[in-house]
């Protein structure tokens, strides 16, 4: 193990490969194992009983909570994807728990002192992309080769898929599930399935509503707000109503704000 200083605080109970790079200045905590030929960089923190396999990068500003698991060749932390970036701090922060496969990349913020924020047992798979300022909750699936373009929000327990694209500033509702190749260039609002390169709406997201816990009354409350929403012929306005008056549930009165706070808009069919 080389350093770059005589001196930093590495807890004792951590294994640290004697090919890996780590910086002075850099707080390792206790049950840390970082393998061979990992490069971490000063300003960081790395959160107890986490795991870094080899090749693994993590810049400057950037913590990782507890138990995460960074698989081979990923990088945490690197400069924004923007041309506004101009090399002031900021920030990537990771919750506990994750896993963060092989070769995936996440970018820290781009305006000063802002931040990216990955949330607590978030599964995110190999080849892809977060891009600056994004916000994932928890327990979400970002599958294989997805890019979330910067300013992304994706709420709780949504699903994409593989090779999902969602452009800068849009929004994935919590327990939302996007089919593979879907192009997301409008808010996906919660509970539902999409699919189609220009994405569109088709149905419940059934297997996770069930995965959730959600019950038989809660997820028909939810069947008929998509039929309001999508199949009634409604104005949007008119479907929020009528979904707050007829079908008033906590689920349902998170859609309805969801989709009353959208800034680029529902994609609708």
């Amino acid at each position: 193990m080389s350093y770059d200083g005589s001196s930093m605080p590495i807890d004792s109970s951590a294994v640290i490969a004697p090919s890996a790079v780590v910086s002075d200045g850099a707080n390792i905590a206790g049950g840390v194992r970082i393998g061979e030929f990992c490069v971490v960089e000063r300003d960081v923190t790395i959160g107890a009983e986490c795991v870094l396999e080899p090749y693994v990068m993590v810049k400057r500003w950037t913590t990782l909570g507890e138990r995460n698991e960074i698989s081979a060749g990923a990088v945490l932390g690197t400069d924004p994807l923007d041309r506004n970036f101009q090399g002031a701090r900021s920030y990537l922060r990771i919750g506990n728990g994750n896993k963060i496969r092989e070769h995936f990349t996440i970018s820290r913020g781009t305006p000063p002192e802002s931040a990216t924020e990955i949330g607590d047992d978030n599964f995110i798979m190999t080849s892809g992309h977060i891009a600056h300022n994004c916000k994932l909750g928890n327990r979400t699936v970002i599958a294989s080769c997805v890019l979330l373009g910067g300013y992304v929000e994706v709420e709780d327990q949504a699903f994409l898929s593989g090779g999902v694209l969602v452009h800068q500033f849009s929004k994935v509702g919590r327990l939302a599930m996007v089919s593979g190749n879907t192009r997301v260039n409008l808010d996906a609002p919660p509970y539902f399935t999409y699919a189609g390169f220009a994405i569109a709406p088709k149905g419940l997201n059934r297997v996770g509503l069930k995965r959730a816990g959600l019950d038989a009354a809660q997820t028909g409350a939810l069947k008929q707000a998509y039929r309001l929403l999508y199949r009634s012929g409604l104005k949007l306005s008119e479907a929020l109503e009528r979904i707050e008056g007829e079908v008033a549930t906590e689920e349902t009165r998170h859609l309805v704000e969801f989709i009353r706070g959208s800034k680029r808009g529902i994609c609708r069919e």
